[in-house]
């Protein structure tokens, strides 16, 4: 009989265990070879007695060391024992915590998690369920600007509270101000809050929230600032698989730099890289290609999200599941019934009235992207299925057949500010405020068939709207009983998100009585008396679906040079000055312009 021990290597051991392996041999020698040696070289009682005492060591010298790791919890996942077999068994490949580390470790009060000594101002003690790295980082790159503060912060606490962040997940924030953990939990604790159905141990869970967030200042030399990040989140992730996401909400004209410096420096090995890019996508189809070329020589197009946070309200997410999921909507959905779509986006003044006066304008901000992307959903083809990359294939052919813009068919406006109101407008600049535009789409579908667009910033009212208007009812046998106006008759969906979120079904119906009346009247299905639920803010729907690596709702390189095409007849003659922008009254209806536009195409126009 023999016994077969396989490779170990084992560490000194004390006087007890010494004295009970000289009761076998005074002549044994505990290595590798000496196990080895027990199968080919020994046998009987002495071979036999050997290998039970080379188990007995490794057994006592197991035991010592989860003694040491009972003082060291969060080590055992990092400093561990190497890889050793027993007879017909295998144990699970581990690193030993030397006696020398140990010590090292008490002499200078390292924390066992993250190796780093801890500090007053930053403080990595990060610990998670069973001692591991954290399986997601988050980096919100301008972690101190407003829109972070305001919007990015805000949604990823309602994830976190709603389960769908990981609990071990770790955010940091990245600016160039020189602040420490504590003062980016104090700036952004205040914009924190609970929804009205996510009030239990609301704050339980913004504490452990804020515990998650560290700082981090990358001062101006963003090669090195990057290299400092990457080397914060290493720390904290320890040798573990982990993923990484990187919201940059930096100025665009620092975006590309900030973004080639991520590439180089801070991206993870060990996990995916996901990138988020703020809107707008460049200044023209020039701008954006180039940028589109910078960012690709860094990153792969699957790494690139490119968000628009309109693109996230429910309305847009109900689009396909509308179309797709309901006979009684598909099959119309086509020339063939649809006479004319229009899409109505109207916003009260805010903080983004300076990024048009400073340039973009309202077309290269909200045209170039949610409209367009709107309408890509509204009319592309059934997709094979409802993965992203599906998806993006048919919106882009959508994009492709929109016909360039006639001039002729624009209409731009510019609000005109008084003393009072709160935006200060440089009358000389043309900066359109306001945009109305007429889109037809080239192809089987959709041939002929007009989508009108109006969107604009000061107007009366907050309003988001898409209207689909029906055809007329064939040789329509209650004609006479319609009214004078037999346009005001015709069927008509309306998907509304603001003011109120709501589905609209028009139809024709007789009203109650002696005689036959006929009314045009609403199926309404309201959502704030439909379902007791807060709807969630647009970027917590978008940042979950980045975690998710779900991509439909952003645009791809292609989609974004396809959208230009369509708008670059309109920013060239806008950059010629041949356009000049009709003024308007805040707080007014827009200019007059729209009125003979929607004319001249066969549309009513919806007044506000």
């Amino acid at each position: 009989m023999s016994l077969s021990f396989p490779t170990l290597s084992i560490p000194s051991w004390d006087s007890s265990t010494s004295r009970h392996i000289s009761q076998c041999s005074s002549s044994l020698h505990v290595s590798a070879g000496s196990f080895q040696g027990v199968s080919k070289n020994s046998g009987g009682g002495a071979g036999l007695c050997r290998g039970f005492c080379g188990l007995k060591v490794w057994m006592i010298e197991r035991f010592n060391l989860w003694q040491k790791k009972r003082e060291f919890g969060p080590l055992k996942e990092f400093m561990t024992v190497k890889n050793q077999n027993l007879p017909d068994d295998s144990v699970e490949e581990t690193k030993r915590l030397s006696k020398s580390e140990e010590s090292l470790l008490h002499e200078h009060q390292v924390d066992p998690f993250t190796n780093v000594v801890p500090s007053q101002s930053h403080s990595l003690n990060h610990e998670t369920e069973g001692g591991r790295g954290p399986s997601l980082c988050i980096a919100v790159i301008g972690a101190t600007g407003e829109l972070a503060r305001a919007k990015i912060f805000p949604a990823l606490f309602a994830l976190y509270y709603s389960g769908f962040l990981p609990e071990d997940v770790v955010i940091f924030g990245y600016s160039r101000k020189d602040l420490t953990d504590e003062d980016l939990r104090s700036l952004i604790a205040s914009t924190l809050t609970c929804r009205i159905d996510h009030q239990q141990n609301c704050g339980d869970k913004m504490e452990a929230f804020l515990r998650k967030t560290y700082y981090l200042n990358g001062g101006y030399d963003n090669c090195v600032g990057m290299s400092k990040l990457n080397a914060r989140m290493e720390q904290i992730e320890g040798g573990s698989k982990a993923n990484r996401i990187f919201y940059l909400s930096v100025p665009q004209e620092a975006l590309l730099d900030v973004a080639s410096r991520l590439a180089d420096n801070a991206q993870t090995h060990k996990g995916w890289n996901r990138i988020i890019i703020e809107k707008p996508f460049g200044f023209d189809a020039l701008s954006s290609q180039q940028f589109t070329k910078s960012l690709l020589s860094k990153f792969e197009e699957k790494q690139l999200y490119r968000i628009d946070h309109l693109l996230g309200r429910n309305l847009i997410e109900n689009l396909t599941v509308l179309r797709f999921s309901n006979l009684v909507f598909e099959p119309l959905w086509s020339r063939t019934y649809i006479r004319n779509i229009q899409i109505i986006l109207s916003e009260d003044l805010h903080s983004q009235t300076r990024r048009y006066f400073d340039g973009y304008g309202i077309i290269r901000d909200i045209v170039h992207s949610h409209i367009l992307q709107t309408i890509a959903l509204l009319a592309m083809e059934p997709p094979i299925s409802l993965d992203g990359e599906d998806i993006r294939n048919e919106k882009v052919k959508v994009l492709r057949s929109i016909r360039r813009l006639d001039p002729s068919d624009v209409i731009l406006g510019q609000c005109k500010a008084t003393s009072g109101d709160k935006v200060g407008v440089n009358l000389n600049n043309l900066t359109p405020t306001f945009f109305a535009a007429a889109l037809y789409i080239d192809n089987a579908r959709w041939d002929g068939v007009p989508f009108l667009i109006k969107t604009g910033l000061g107007l009366i009212k907050h309003r988001v709207e898409i209207r689909i208007n029906f055809h007329n009812v064939p040789g329509n046998l209650y004609r006479k009983h319609l009214g004078h106006n037999i346009d005001l008759a015709t069927n008509e969906l309306i998907l509304s998100d603001a003011p109120d979120e709501a589905i609209l079904v028009k139809i024709n119906n007789k009203i109650p009585g002696l005689g036959l009346q006929l009314d045009a009247s609403e199926l309404n299905l309201l959502y704030k008396d439909k379902y007791n639920a807060e709807v969630p803010d647009s970027y917590e729907h978008l940042l979950l679906d980045v975690i998710d690596g779900d991509n439909h709702l952003f645009m791809r390189s292609d989609e974004l040079a396809a959208a230009w095409n369509i708008l670059t007849p309109i920013l060239q003659e806008i950059d010629k000055n041949h356009t000049t922008p009709e003024l308007y009254e805040v707080g007014g209806r827009g200019p007059i312009g729209p009125y003979y536009l929607y004319a001249k195409h066969g549309v009513r126009w919806i007044d506000d």
